[in-house]
């Protein structure tokens, strides 16, 4: 009985890990279209009408944050309050005007001076840069294209730094998982392959995904999806699909996708964003004060079990059951997995909040080194769930500047 217990086991377990991730990974707002898409395909799930706590599920009256976990314990104590509000109630809890910036609109004194797409990598690699390959990283950096792709043969640069293969790979990878992603790769291909890696997407999309771009290309770009769908085994509809998922999802100009796709000379337009994930203020408006670090959940209502379809599913016609027992278990990943990403969320946050208060408050001269291995040995979790937990997220500092 007990290894048929864990091959029952194992396939639960794996699914709970693999959306967890997947959940991980979203903004905010790729979240909402997230749980709108399954609250509208699945009877079993609804949002409760009810307003609670998403931490602490104590039923709130009024709007706003909830009163018990946005109250320090200790006046005294500087320990960020932490907790989850839906994000409709964001305006009340920031009591200032949802902002969006542009970086030159931001005060001289908050600010990093301009670098280029070399040095902004650059800056994110060095905690995990060896300083015996920090040439090597250099070398790649300013080798790069105006697309960000890299046209030096990796051999050429094994001899020019007398550097075995392996650790200029191991270089290159680091620059091609640093933002923005794929940026080093060889050609468009191999740079959205980087990219569907970082995904970490484990469905049929993602896998078809990977197929169309390592053997069909020249289908892809010129949206031949009949011959693509024969190519993969699938109908036109549902290649057409998977382009659409790779168009919408990944870039074969990488630095295009983090610079703009338009230039001025050699500066780039800076990055835009009109809604923080994560809004930073400090307690009653004083500096001295605890930081209140709020997750912004996309809706208002919690997704719950439909208290009504476990009932109807022992009423179920014989050739439905099986199906509402999918949806039922299905739905009750889903409310698992969203609240394991936000304990993931708040544990990072949390840790972000203590160990970089002074950039919050002071600004970038202030920000303190730190690497994802050592965030990710703190939570007790692989550095990749770190990657995927800042992925595309932005905050909102005190000062109402949003950054990633």
């Amino acid at each position: 009985m007990y290894p048929i217990h864990l091959q029952q086991l194992r396939p639960q377990t794996t699914a709970h890990l693999a959306q967890t991730m997947t959940l991980l990974s979203m903004t905010a707002a790729e979240l909402q279209q997230t749980i709108e898409a399954e609250l509208a395909a699945n009877p079993a799930l609804e949002l409760a009408p009810i307003r609670r706590c998403r931490t602490c599920g104590r039923r709130l009256l009024d709007p706003g944050p909830c009163p018990l976990c946005s109250r320090p314990q200790d006046p005294n104590d500087l320990e960020p309050i932490v907790f989850t509000i839906a994000r409709d109630d964001y305006p009340a809890a920031n009591n200032t005007p949802k902002a969006h910036h542009h970086a030159e609109d931001l005060p001289d004194d908050n600010l990093a001076p301009q670098i280029d797409l070399a040095g902004y990598v650059l800056r994110q690699i060095a905690p995990d840069l060896a300083e015996e390959d920090r040439a090597i990283a250099a070398h790649i950096l300013t080798s790069l294209d105006d697309d960000g792709l890299l046209p030096v043969p990796i051999l050429e640069i094994c001899r020019y730094h007398h550097a075995s293969p392996e650790r200029v790979r191991a270089v290159l990878r680091l620059i091609q998982f640093a933002e923005p992603i794929g940026v080093g790769a060889a050609d468009t291909r191999e740079a959205l392959l980087i990219q569907l890696e970082a995904l970490n997407r484990q469905d049929e999309i993602a896998r078809l995904a990977g197929r169309a771009i390592r053997e069909g290309m020249n289908l892809l770009s010129q949206r031949h999806f009949n011959k693509l769908g024969a190519l993969l085994g699938v109908s036109s509809a549902r290649a057409e699909v998977i382009a659409d998922f790779i168009h919408h999802n990944l870039n074969p100009f990488p630095a295009r996708a983090h610079w703009g796709s338009v230039r001025y000379g050699n500066e780039a337009i800076p990055p835009v964003y009109h809604s923080p994930d994560i809004l930073i203020r400090t307690l009653n408006g004083r500096p001295s004060s605890s930081l209140v670090v709020e997750l912004l959940f996309p809706l208002s209502g919690m997704p719950r079990l439909h208290p009504l379809f476990r009932q109807e599913m022992r009423k179920a016609p014989a050739n439905q059951l099986e199906k509402w027992q999918q949806d039922y278990e299905k739905a009750n990943l889903l409310i698992k997995c969203l609240r394991q990403r936000e304990n993931t969320l708040q544990g990072l946050v949390t840790i972000l909040a203590k160990e970089q208060r002074d950039f919050i408050l002071k600004g970038d001269r202030y920000l303190k080194s730190m690497t994802r291995a050592s965030l990710a040995e703190r939570l007790g979790v692989h550095e990749s769930t770190v990657s995927r937990a800042v992925s595309g997220k932005t905050a909102q500092l005190p000062n109402g500047r949003i950054v990633p």
